[in-house]
């Protein structure tokens, strides 16, 4: 059985892909079609296909979930993730301009939950590598969080 107590996860090209960019580079207003936002521009925004089988897997194993995003427009990320209605899933939700490290202090703080026993998705290898030096268990995303990734992460752990 795992010890991960928490899975925690990047926001752009780990649960979503902003038109080939990052969120904060998006123009808002922001209106959902579908399975997908656009933005004022029309640029497209879509979760990758297995994110929704993931965060309800989550949900369901009782697995606690949180976000550590690195972005200056916070605000837009937030009102991403209640257009595509997966902003419950995130019982920490740290998303701001500053390095993971400071994102994971601050999730560890608020749940008291070792490092070790946190597993983070995220597509920049210098995250990666920040997260570990910490004893989080980070793994590398290449395009975008996929169910295979993560039943083989989570069962690693």
């Amino acid at each position: 059985m795992t010890d991960i107590q928490l899975v925690v996860f990047d926001l752009d090209f780990t649960l979503w892909d902003c038109g080939g960019t990052w969120c904060d580079h998006t123009v808002p207003p922001y209106q959902r079609h579908g399975d997908h936002i656009c933005d004022a521009e029309g640029n497209k925004i879509s979760l990758y296909a297995d994110v929704a089988n993931i965060l309800h897997y989550a949900q369901q194993q009782q697995l606690p979930l949180a976000l550590a995003s690195r972005t200056y427009q916070p605000t837009w990320a937030k009102k991403l993730l209640q257009l595509f209605e997966i902003d419950e899933y995130f019982d920490i939700q740290q998303i701001f301009p500053d390095s993971k490290r400071t994102h994971f202090a601050n999730i560890h703080q608020h749940t008291g939950v070792a490092y070790h026993n946190m597993l983070f998705f995220d597509d920049e290898v210098r995250n990666i590598q920040d997260v570990s030096s910490l004893g989080v268990k980070a793994v590398y995303v290449e395009n975008g969080i996929n169910w295979p990734l993560f039943q083989q992460q989570l069962a690693a752990a």
